[in-house]
């Protein structure tokens, strides 16, 4: 994780982005810290990012890169605002002795757009990260790779509407893909939990799992049945801040089993 110490929304390169609703950082402090609060209370270990002025956006470590047995494929940001954070992420993974690959100057968007199931590689494209990168991540990565298409700007990463709680079961939100990657998915994985757009909207999908607890935004609450069917409980925090910037608990959660322990989808967040 890193601390949002300068945070906010300050331009404008998703549809959640409004500079005319500048973020409270004082909420936002709380916020995030109400959320590693939760991670240390389910036992996991935090490793903090230090944040650099003029990169507002370094809050959502998941776009650093996306992480597979000790390896690293760093991100490529699509937008400029975000291309500075790319040498910091460098420093960062290098220091925990990973090494660093990278995908040509592709865009790439990290675990925004790189998601495990089991060990099977799902890859969102159509917004920040560009098709042709997906090969490139699942050759550097040794893995094989599921392609997605995205379609609705609102759902500009696959983490916003795409979560593998498990090897065996999924959280997605129909409406964010073309027809044929809906299709796709419902074959990934045991259990398909279908998230109505209202909830998907309110970043319900945007979640960490650890052991049996689904940790997300207050909109996962709307999915406490069907969790519980699945042998899990929603836990909902507050996350309006961050969703002002299109983000919420994934987006600030950078899983990195080889640096931290933890438990969750054979991933610890970090």
């Amino acid at each position: 994780m890193c601390p949002p110490t300068y945070f906010g929304v300050v331009y404008e390169i998703n549809p959640w982005m409004h500079v005319a609703s500048p973020v409270d950082p004082r909420r936002a402090a709380d916020q995030w810290e109400a959320l590693r609060a939760t991670y240390q209370d389910l036992g996991v270990e935090v490793v903090l990012a230090d944040p650099a002025p003029g990169l507002p956006d370094m809050v959502f470590t998941a776009n650093a890169g996306v992480t597979w047995d000790g390896r690293v494929v760093l991100s490529r940001f699509r937008h400029p605002q975000r291309q500075g954070e790319e040498s910091h992420w460098r420093e960062l993974f290098a220091h925990h002795g990973m090494p660093v690959l990278d995908t040509q100057g592709i865009s790439f968007e990290g675990a925004g757009d790189a998601l495990f199931v089991g060990d099977t590689l799902v890859c969102g494209y159509g917004f920040r990260t560009d098709r042709a990168a997906i090969p490139l991540v699942a050759r550097a990565l040794g893995v094989d790779a599921v392609e997605l298409e995205l379609v609705d700007p609102r759902y500009y990463h696959l983490d916003t509407c795409f979560c593998p709680l498990d090897a065996g079961t999924i959280l997605f939100a129909p409406a964010a893909f073309s027809p044929a990657s809906q299709a796709r998915v419902r074959r990934l994985a045991r259990r398909v939990i279908e998230v109505p757009n209202g909830i998907a909207a309110g970043f319900a999908c945007n979640a960490m799992a650890i052991a049996d607890v689904v940790v997300s935004s207050e909109a996962v609450e709307g999915l406490s049945d069907q969790l519980r069917e699945a042998g899990y409980r929603a836990l909902g925090l507050p996350m309006g801040e961050f969703m002002k910037s299109g983000g919420g608990v994934r987006c600030l959660s950078l899983p990195l089993p080889e640096i931290a322990g933890g438990a969750g989808s054979g991933e610890p967040a970090g």
